[in-house]
């Protein structure tokens, strides 16, 4: 009964911090109700007040994870508003640093666990804003010349590839030491952005 008590009135935040937590240490195959319970010094047969199953914990966890990535962004967008091309790099960047520092959430936030997403609408309409934000950074530097006039959703898909597969990359040890011991991460993220920049403005 104890145990109980213990998070009485937060029981779901606590349950989503604890599987927060175990993404960190354990990644996706230490995560389950049982252990998220366990985490939040719970008896087992607690997540099931808030989490239908192990899908819908995934999915809160996500949703989470992404608010936090949109405040992020979102805050930094609006701090280099006026200045477009300053505001795309920064905006990369804290993209950047969210995948390095929670990295278990990161993997699990763009990847297929979640096998039914709109039976989660909380996350599909997260994800959107996420999305929609990063159009409005390609559509501000549009305005400001730094990119040509396509559609700018589907500039932004591009975009947003390019930067989350050079992330990737970074992360599973893929991107080639000879290019890494010459440029620190931030350093060599911006010059994959300048890729993106001048060449498309020139078309």
């Amino acid at each position: 009964m104890a145990k109980e008590n213990y998070h009485h009135g937060d029981l779901k935040n606590a349950l989503i911090d604890a599987g927060i937590d175990i993404l960190k240490q354990e990644g996706l195959h230490g995560l389950s109700l049982r252990s998220a319970a366990q985490k939040a010094g719970v008896s087992h047969s607690a997540p099931y007040a808030h989490f239908e199953d192990k899908q819908a914990l995934i999915a809160a966890i996500s949703t989470k994870g992404l608010t936090q990535l949109f405040d992020k962004l979102s805050q930094i967008a609006l701090q280099y508003e006026e200045q477009p091309r300053k505001q795309f790099y920064e905006v990369a960047w804290a993209y950047t640093e969210f995948a390095l520092k929670q990295t278990g959430l990161f993997k699990v936030i763009f990847s297929s666990a979640i096998k039914r997403e709109h039976d989660y609408p909380d996350f599909v309409e997260i994800s959107h804003r996420n999305f929609e934000l990063i159009v409005d950074v390609v559509k501000n530097s549009q305005k400001a010349g730094f990119l040509c006039q396509r559609d700018p959703r589907l500039l932004a898909v591009g975009i947003w590839s390019m930067v989350h597969g050079f992330i990737s990359l970074f992360l599973e040890k893929q991107i080639p030491s000879s290019i890494l011991k010459k440029q620190e991460i931030r350093g060599l993220l911006k010059k994959v952005v300048d890729q993106i920049f001048d060449p498309i403005a020139g078309n």
